[in-house]
């Protein structure tokens, strides 16, 4: 039995998260992790030079020019702290051993939601104001585009073995 199991009957959380693969507690950790270190490349740039960005530069990619621009702040922070320090929370909120947290559980979703709606805006600020399109950013996007999607899942998964009562 997986420790993400043996946590939820400990905890008496139920049996609904006993029921989802055991990888994709594992799998939305190491996301977050992949998120910390992008992020962390990034602010690490916004601190130095961006040209330490190992980042193809031409007319449709280029690092320097986004993480530079007028929207690499929000609220006068740049966005790499931001995104570094959602990374840092996140990781500990999807710490596996906690997975199986039905306060963290909506903690997860509330986050994983609102950090979608962050990219959703980068991105659309990338393609339409910036006019340019960073890799190391796009690789943030990306990551959390599918830690959003594992969360999801996990959260609608979790519902449907609820509500069928299915526990086997």
């Amino acid at each position: 039995m997986s420790k993400i199991r043996e946590g939820a009957k400990a905890t008496g959380e139920g049996t609904t998260r006993e029921l989802l693969p055991s990888w994709l507690p594992w799998a939305v950790f190491v996301l977050s992790l992949a998120g910390i270190a992008a992020a962390a490349y990034l602010f690490y740039a916004h601190l130095t030079d961006p040209a330490v960005l190992a980042c193809p530069e031409n007319a449709t990619i280029n690092c320097a020019k986004v993480t530079t621009s007028a929207q690499s702040r929000f609220l006068g922070i740049p966005v790499s702290f931001l995104g570094l320090s959602f990374f840092i929370v996140y990781a500990v909120v999807n710490y596996p051993r906690f997975f199986a947290s039905r306060i963290l559980s909506i903690l997860r979703l509330v986050m994983a939601i609102g950090s979608m709606i962050f990219v959703l805006w980068l991105v659309c600020a990338e393609l339409l104001i910036v006019n340019a399109i960073c890799l190391w950013c796009s690789a943030v996007h990306i990551i959390t585009l599918v830690s959003f999607l594992l969360v999801i899942y996990a959260t609608v998964q979790s519902r449907v073995l609820t509500r069928t009562g299915n526990s086997d």
